[in-house]
């Protein structure tokens, strides 16, 4: 089965918490603090196996947790750091956030990977906070949660050459002709429910590869019929085959479906139309195609595109025309190393906020506090610890957070909110 789209919710390992624990040695009655940090939590890693062509694992499991950090020891012992959660993708994954739609990593070769949901830091033992004013901390951090998020993965093959066209024009035929693939073909629309790949060999022993994609209908671009499904598929792809039907049957006009397939690609992505189109007018064999092809040839000649005529039954026509094609692709593919790639690739960063480094707004009747290091601090702080709620407090007066919140009005009694947790405020 094919799979080129789903939807996965990952979530970074949380961080190992830190211990509060003193030294107990003989005749040593009162020793010092020895609690040891916890373990960095894994991450969640999308990485590219070559020998992987569907997304079909993760249609029966779609969440995916990294394993946490261990707990601190006494005797400053550390935590182990856990290991990473390392998912295999097939080349040309796109990698999105399933909430804003960003791109964060586009994966086209072996090996490429990308840190989809960070591990969380794992807590600091109460070692970390002895100072020569407060040598015996009674608390320590807990672990960083993990980062979590839903995310969806992509898949858009990588041909160099796609064939393009209505459904039933012949496209699986021509690719089973001039590859060894083995597409279902039928004479019905629609036969090729998914994208069939396949390797054409020139004679001096190059080679490139071509893909049959989905055949599309009219308003396909809004995703009528198999539409985002072709479409998708398509992006990658250097140079098109734009296959036509010459012999006309059902009452078609070869040259309207020429302009309909046109139209859907350049209301999809206008940077489609501008790819190199050969046109294969197919069916030469038929009676029909031999009448139309003149008035085919002269029209599309005329607009600039090259025009071979062709029978993939048959098998007549096709030689010249791949030498062409390839002749065609070198020079894109030279073009390309030029250029470079140019969609943007792995984008990771915090939110934006102000200057401060947090924001806080009023929603409803709580006053909510966003920010990556106060979201952290709340995070991996024990509220159950008095020293350590007293540590929070005087953390967020020197970053200036109960000024702003006096500045927005807040009243005793009144709830803030950080992530999940919510306090009561009380004047300090």
């Amino acid at each position: 089965m094919f799979l080129d789209r789903v939807k996965i919710f990952v979530k970074g390992g949380d961080g190992g918490n830190g211990v509060v624990a003193f030294r107990r040695e003989k005749y040593v009655p009162y020793g010092g603090p020895s609690g040891g940090d916890g373990g960095r939590g894994g991450n969640v890693i999308v990485k590219v196996d070559a020998g992987l062509n569907t997304l079909i694992d993760f249609k029966y499991r779609r969440h995916y947790k990294a394993p946490r950090g261990e707990h601190g020891g006494g005797s400053n012992k550390s935590g182990r750091n856990a290991s990473d959660l390392i998912l295999k993708v097939p080349p040309g994954t796109v990698v999105k956030d399933a909430d804003t739609g960003e791109i964060i990593a586009d994966l086209v070769s072996e090996g490429e990977e990308v840190i989809v949901a960070r591990g969380g830091r794992g807590g600091r033992g109460n070692t970390r906070f002895a100072t020569p004013t407060r040598k015996a901390p009674t608390f320590a951090e807990k672990g960083e949660p993990g980062e979590e998020k839903w995310i969806i993965l992509e898949l858009k093959l990588i041909a160099d050459v796609g064939i393009i066209g209505l459904p039933n024009t012949g496209k699986s035929t021509l690719l089973s002709v001039l590859t060894e693939a083995k597409p279902k073909i039928a004479d019905y629309p629609f036969t090729t429910l998914m994208p069939n790949l396949g390797v054409v060999k020139i004679e001096d022993g190059e080679s490139f590869v071509m893909a049959d994609i989905p055949g599309l209908i009219e308003g396909a671009h809004k995703g009528a019929g198999l539409g985002y499904q072709f479409l998708r598929h398509i992006e990658r792809t250097k140079v098109f085959i734009h296959v036509l039907d010459g012999s006309g049957m059902g009452g078609r006009d070869p040259l309207k479906d020429f302009e309909l397939v046109n139209l859907e690609l350049k209301e999809y992505n206008e940077k489609l139309i501008a790819k190199p189109q050969i046109v294969a007018v197919n069916k030469m064999d038929l009676p029909p195609s031999k009448e139309n092809y003149s008035r085919i040839q002269q029209e599309l000649t005329e607009e600039g595109y090259k025009v071979f005529p062709i029978s993939a039954v048959a098998k007549t026509g096709l030689k010249q025309m791949v030498y062409y094609v390839y002749e065609v692709l070198k020079r894109e593919k030279a073009k390309a190393l030029e250029e470079k790639f140019s969609e943007e690739k792995i984008v990771f960063r915090d939110s934006p906020l102000e200057e401060k480094g947090y924001d806080i707004k009023k929603e409803g009747e709580a006053f909510v506090i966003k920010g990556r290091r106060i979201e952290r601090l709340a995070a991996m702080t024990d509220f159950n610890n008095e020293e350590a709620l007293r540590r929070f407090q005087r953390i967020v007066q020197r970053m200036g957070i109960e000024d702003d919140l006096k500045e927005l009005g807040i009243k005793e009694g009144d709830i803030v909110r950080i992530k999940d947790i919510e306090f009561e405020y009380y004047q300090s």
